[in-house]
């Protein structure tokens, strides 16, 4: 075969560097972002913090109002020049801040991503809707001492030998969170002592710690296990006959009590239904998690990426200034690049050069991840503007392509967006993927979003008679009365994504 030669046109999407970063840095969450940029500054030596704050992230208690911050920001905005180009020459550089306002529209990535979810922050709650056209997220509570830290505390007031006080400590280290041992006396043993002989006598130490820990506060710590923690708690209280069977039922029956199987319960423990009953009362008032009121409130928290606040009529959505970098590009540096400048063909300016424009690249891409979060934000606002007089069961069906043709991005950019992104209301924080759902029909021919449904689902059990709890079949029936056609298997879904127990688990005893 004669070789020939032949042209070809194509096309095709090459990944700069710069929008490779920029791809990445977007579907970032807040606490990710926050540890780039520490690399950064770390790795790159013309990017800085500003001279007015220590840390790139200034904390929440030393900030203004978040009104106060947004006009400040306009301002300064309204009279800065923008920032240049990376072909521009260095001395435009030398004050460059964070906060220019270029924009870049990209798209990135081909896959698509469908949501029908709900993902409400932990812990938060509904508060009323007033007039102020600002709201602030809630303020970090102060960390308290941890379950180990009040439990050592007490260890100093006892007085045992130090071999006991040791034991006892190696067991307040080896607690989890809840309060309970993760592993078996042996197993810790076995890990702190190198031969048979010193692990039976240590064995016998930890069995006697066990004791003097299970007998501290909160009582209930030092369990291995559910039904132990709850027999503690028991015992310590006064002796009487519902007591009694109220420890045995946490010892041996408790998937019982779960399933309120009140025969199999009667028939396993020879109490009466009324005595049973009783010890409900005692099991059910009992803490499942000992160690759970000193948990780290702060593990918890999750820092909104914007915030909604009224503006007239309608809503508009800013910024959270308190996960924002606060980064600049260095003088001392920068003066050193212009000054190597002139000589030709030096490999240290070039080298420097290259840093300088990387660090450049990194502020205009945080800037721009920012400003699409803003942008997709709003549009979802305005999408969802009943939610923000109502609440969730006036949510609307929205799905990423309707967001996605408005700003004129892919879907897939919409879903980095709204991934591990947060949104403070007035109604609490959420992800922005809450926002989106699917719809369901009506009889009138309109369209329900899915997150309603779920709302009106938790209006309803919430109101049913405990003594006739509503079964799936009948939440179907009574959503269709109002005009929402949803099949009893979606009903259970929704019902299971809401984390409520089926009709017979509800029913009271």
């Amino acid at each position: 075969m004669k070789p020939s030669l032949q042209v070809r046109l194509s096309q095709h999407l090459a990944l700069t560097p710069q929008l490779q970063q920029s791809i990445r840095l977007l579907q970032l969450s807040t606490l990710e972002l926050h540890q780039e940029v520490e690399q950064m500054l770390e790795q790159n030596p013309f990017l800085d913090v500003e001279e007015d704050s220590s840390t790139p992230f200034e904390p929440l208690a030393e900030r203004t109002s978040a009104a106060e911050r947004t006009a400040e920001r306009e301002v300064d905005r309204a009279t800065e020049s923008p920032a240049s180009d990376a072909s521009d020459d260095t001395a435009g550089v030398d004050s460059a801040e964070f906060g220019t306002t270029e924009r870049d529209d990209w798209e990135n990535g081909t896959e698509r991503d469908d949501f029908d979810g709900i993902r409400e922050t932990p812990g938060s709650g509904s508060s009323s809707s007033n007039d102020n056209d600002d709201f602030e997220p809630q303020d970090r509570n102060p960390v308290g001492p941890s379950l180990q830290d009040h439990l050592r505390d007490q260890l100093l007031g006892m007085r045992l030998s130090a071999e006991d006080a040791a034991a006892v400590h190696v067991l307040i280290e080896s607690l989890n969170d809840d309060g309970y041992l993760d592993d078996p006396l042996e197993d810790i043993a076995a890990q702190l002592a190198d031969n048979e002989e010193d692990r039976e006598t240590l064995l016998e130490r930890l069995q006697v710690a066990l004791k003097w820990l299970q007998n501290m506060e909160p009582l209930g710590v030092g369990a291995s296990n559910l039904g132990e923690c709850l027999a503690i708690q028991l015992r310590a209280q006064e002796r009487c006959e519902a007591q009694t069977i109220a420890i045995i039922i946490c010892k041996q029956h408790l998937e019982l009590l779960a399933k309120r199987d009140m025969k199999k319960l009667v028939a396993a423990t020879g109490a009466d239904e009324e005595l049973i009953k009783e010890a409900q009362s005692l099991i059910v008032a009992l803490e499942p998690k000992p160690g759970r009121r000193f948990a780290r409130a702060e593990a918890n928290i999750i820092v909104p990426d914007v915030i909604v606040q009224k503006s007239g009529r309608n809503w508009k959505v800013v910024l959270n200034p308190d996960v924002m970098p606060k980064l600049r590009i260095n003088d001392l540096y920068a003066q050193a690049i212009r000054q190597t400048r002139g000589a030709a063909g030096s490999g240290a300016g070039a080298a420097l050069s290259s840093r300088l424009q990387e660090a450049r690249w990194f502020m205009k891409n945080i800037q721009q991840r920012f400003d699409t979060i803003q942008r997709v934000s709003q549009a979802i606002v305005e999408r969802q503007k009943s939610f923000f007089t109502h609440g969730e069961i006036a949510m609307k069906p929205l799905v990423l392509r309707e967001i996605a043709d408005e700003l004129g991005l892919h879907e897939s950019t919409i879903s980095r967006v709204t991934t591990a992104k947060y949104m403070a209301t007035m109604f609490g924080t959420f992800e922005l993927k809450y926002f989106f759902g699917s719809s369901l029909n009506t009889e009138a021919g309109g369209n329900a979003s899915s997150t309603a449904v779920r709302a009106l689902i938790k209006q309803l059990v919430a109101a049913e008679d405990p003594n006739k709890p509503l079964s799936d079949s009948q939440l179907s029936r009574m959503l269709e009365e109002q005009g929402i056609q949803v099949a009893r298997r979606t009903v259970a879904k929704y019902r299971e994504a809401l984390r409520i127990a089926p009709a017979n688990l509800r029913k009271d005893m």
